[in-house]
Protein backbone atom coordinates (compact mmCIF):
# COMPACT_ATOMS: atom_id res chain seq x y z
CA UNK A 1 0.00 0.00 0.00
CA UNK A 2 1.38 3.36 -1.01
CA UNK A 3 0.68 6.40 1.12
CA UNK A 4 1.28 9.99 0.21
CA UNK A 5 2.87 12.53 2.58
CA UNK A 6 -0.37 14.51 2.91
CA UNK A 7 -2.29 11.48 4.20
CA UNK A 8 0.55 10.70 6.60
CA UNK A 9 0.60 14.26 7.90
CA UNK A 10 -3.17 14.23 8.42
CA UNK A 11 -2.94 10.98 10.38
CA UNK A 12 -0.12 12.36 12.53
CA UNK A 13 -2.06 15.56 13.18
CA UNK A 14 -5.06 13.55 14.36
CA UNK A 15 -2.89 11.47 16.70
CA UNK A 16 -0.72 14.29 18.05
CA UNK A 17 -2.29 14.97 21.42
CA UNK A 18 0.28 14.65 24.17
CA UNK A 19 3.22 16.41 22.49
CA UNK A 20 1.28 19.19 20.76
CA UNK A 21 3.52 21.94 22.16
CA UNK A 22 6.11 23.08 19.65
CA UNK A 23 8.76 22.61 22.35
CA UNK A 24 7.67 19.03 23.00
CA UNK A 25 7.60 18.28 19.28
CA UNK A 26 11.04 19.77 18.66
CA UNK A 27 12.58 17.82 21.53
CA UNK A 28 10.82 14.59 20.51
CA UNK A 29 12.10 15.01 16.92
CA UNK A 30 15.62 15.48 18.21
CA UNK A 31 15.24 12.47 20.52
CA UNK A 32 13.91 10.34 17.65
CA UNK A 33 16.88 11.30 15.46
CA UNK A 34 19.22 10.40 18.31
CA UNK A 35 17.56 6.97 18.51
CA UNK A 36 18.34 6.43 14.83
CA UNK A 37 22.00 7.17 15.50
CA UNK A 38 21.96 4.85 18.49
CA UNK A 39 20.33 2.03 16.52
CA UNK A 40 23.03 2.26 13.83
CA UNK A 41 25.73 2.26 16.51
CA UNK A 42 24.17 -0.80 18.19
CA UNK A 43 24.05 -2.66 14.88
CA UNK A 44 27.83 -2.22 14.85
CA UNK A 45 28.76 -2.58 18.52
CA UNK A 46 26.17 -5.01 19.87
CA UNK A 47 24.89 -7.05 16.95
CA UNK A 48 27.84 -6.84 14.62
CA UNK A 49 25.78 -7.13 11.42
CA UNK A 50 27.44 -3.89 10.30
CA UNK A 51 31.05 -2.82 10.52
CA UNK A 52 32.44 0.63 9.98
CA UNK A 53 35.80 0.81 8.27
CA UNK A 54 36.35 4.53 7.90
CA UNK A 55 39.33 6.22 6.39
CA UNK A 56 39.98 9.26 4.29
CA UNK A 57 38.22 9.22 0.95
CA UNK A 58 40.80 8.71 -1.79
CA UNK A 59 39.86 10.64 -4.90
CA UNK A 60 42.60 10.73 -7.53
CA UNK A 61 43.61 14.35 -8.25
CA UNK A 62 42.88 14.08 -11.98
CA UNK A 63 39.32 12.79 -11.37
CA UNK A 64 36.53 14.98 -12.66
CA UNK A 65 33.75 16.00 -10.31
CA UNK A 66 31.21 13.80 -12.08
CA UNK A 67 33.37 10.72 -11.33
CA UNK A 68 33.85 11.36 -7.60
CA UNK A 69 30.98 9.02 -6.71
CA UNK A 70 32.94 6.16 -8.28
CA UNK A 71 35.83 6.79 -5.87
CA UNK A 72 34.02 7.34 -2.56
CA UNK A 73 32.91 4.74 -0.05
CA UNK A 74 30.12 4.43 2.51
CA UNK A 75 32.60 3.01 5.06
CA UNK A 76 30.03 0.31 5.80
CA UNK A 77 30.69 -3.42 5.61
CA UNK A 78 27.93 -5.99 6.00
CA UNK A 79 24.16 -5.80 5.81
CA UNK A 80 21.55 -5.04 8.44
CA UNK A 81 20.16 -8.19 9.99
CA UNK A 82 16.37 -8.50 10.21
CA UNK A 83 16.25 -7.37 13.85
CA UNK A 84 18.43 -4.29 13.31
CA UNK A 85 16.45 -3.45 10.17
CA UNK A 86 13.19 -3.60 12.13
CA UNK A 87 14.59 -1.38 14.89
CA UNK A 88 15.90 1.19 12.41
CA UNK A 89 12.66 1.24 10.44
CA UNK A 90 10.76 1.82 13.68
CA UNK A 91 13.09 4.61 14.80
CA UNK A 92 12.95 6.26 11.37
CA UNK A 93 9.16 6.00 11.43
CA UNK A 94 9.08 7.79 14.77
CA UNK A 95 11.34 10.51 13.37
CA UNK A 96 9.02 10.91 10.39
CA UNK A 97 6.07 11.13 12.79
CA UNK A 98 7.59 14.08 14.66
CA UNK A 99 8.73 15.73 11.42
CA UNK A 100 5.15 15.56 10.13
CA UNK A 101 3.92 16.83 13.51
CA UNK A 102 6.30 19.78 13.31
CA UNK A 103 5.01 20.56 9.82
CA UNK A 104 1.43 20.53 11.08
CA UNK A 105 2.18 22.77 14.05
CA UNK A 106 3.93 25.27 11.76
CA UNK A 107 1.17 25.02 9.12
CA UNK A 108 3.59 23.60 6.56
CA UNK A 109 2.71 20.88 4.10
CA UNK A 110 5.10 17.93 4.22
CA UNK A 111 4.12 16.85 0.71
CA UNK A 112 4.88 20.33 -0.65
CA UNK A 113 8.22 20.37 1.15
CA UNK A 114 9.16 16.99 -0.32
CA UNK A 115 8.02 18.10 -3.78
CA UNK A 116 9.96 21.39 -3.60
CA UNK A 117 13.08 19.66 -2.33
CA UNK A 118 12.86 17.04 -5.09
CA UNK A 119 12.43 19.78 -7.68
CA UNK A 120 15.43 21.65 -6.24
CA UNK A 121 17.54 18.48 -6.29
CA UNK A 122 16.60 17.58 -9.84
CA UNK A 123 17.13 21.15 -11.04
CA UNK A 124 20.52 21.57 -9.38
CA UNK A 125 21.52 17.96 -9.97
CA UNK A 126 25.14 17.32 -9.11
CA UNK A 127 25.65 20.97 -8.28
CA UNK A 128 23.52 20.51 -5.17
CA UNK A 129 26.58 19.05 -3.35
CA UNK A 130 24.61 17.15 -0.71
Amino acid sequence: MEINPDDFQKTVDELLIRHRSILDTLSKLQEANGKINRAVAKSVTCCGCLRISARRQEIPPDTGFLSWKNHTETHLDGELCERCREVLESEMGESLFYLAALCSLLHLDLGDIIEKENKRLTTLGLFNLT
